[in-house]
């Protein structure tokens, strides 16, 4: 049984992938800022925290015995949160501080989860630049967010070998798990598909225990016509819905 430690395990994603790393005979190392504030992530095989994603010290000793290591953390809820105190090179120091401190841990396999807005769309622009497809207000974040990945790219010697799992379209929490993602490049997948945390999750474990992605950052998602009928027949329903409405 191996330790799989996860940074930001009290999100939706950190959530999803302990379930997931659970239910595959994992243990984990589940790392939040404040453990009081998460009691309920205490459970068999895991280990509840304090750490900071962006101090290399926190992160080797929270990542001791650990074999992989996860990224799901994130300093911004929504925009109702605002932006006054969103650090614009937070990204920036956890990507440092998970490469020196994973490192000194021994630990040499860093899954991180990236953003929708980062992916490039079909003009070749990031889709945060195309205001009718990303909230403008929501734009610092995403540069900052845009920032950790190039300073993971900028660290080409560095032991630790990072997979960065972007979602192809929205993230679904009620979702089902289904098992049928695929791994794409750095463009948003035709359609935009949506995708499920446990989804996430499951994209997440297999680049840990199978690595097929190595100091990349690719999309992840669900092909439409690799969904149950069932679900096929909720997205069309929906769609009338929205043209009944639009009509209206």
């Amino acid at each position: 049984m191996s330790r799989i430690v996860v940074l930001g395990a009290g999100g939706r994603a950190g959530r999803a992938v302990t379930a997931e790393a659970l239910g595959r005979g994992h243990e984990v190392t589940a790392v939040v800022r404040d453990p009081v504030r998460y009691p309920d992530l205490a459970a068999p095989g895991v280990s509840v925290v304090r750490g900071d994603v962006t101090d290399a010290g926190s992160v080797r000793e929270a990542a001791g015995g650990a074999v992989a290591a996860v990224h799901a953390v994130s300093p911004f809820s929504g925009p109702e949160q605002g932006f006054d105190a969103l650090d614009p090179d937070f990204f920036v120091k956890a990507a440092d501080a998970l490469l020196a401190g994973l490192a000194g841990a021994g630990v040499r396999r860093l899954v991180a989860v990236g953003l929708f807005a980062d992916l490039l769309g079909a003009d070749g622009r990031p889709v945060m630049d195309d205001p009718s497809a990303f909230p403008p207000e929501i734009r610092p974040f995403a540069l900052a967010h845009t920032a950790g990945l190039r300073r993971l790219r900028e660290a080409a010697g560095s032991e630790v070998d990072w997979v960065m799992l972007t979602p192809g379209g929205g993230l679904d929490q009620d979702a089902p798990r289904t098992g049928r993602h695929r791994l794409g490049d750095e463009r948003v997948p035709e359609g935009a598909p949506g995708l499920s945390y446990a989804d996430l999750a499951v994209a997440v474990l297999d680049e840990i225990e199978t690595p097929t992605q190595h100091r990349a950052r690719v999309s992840v998602f669900v092909p439409r016509d690799m969904r149950s009928a069932e679900e096929r027949g909720a997205e069309e329903r929906g769609t009338e819905e929205e043209r009944g409405a639009d009509e209206g």
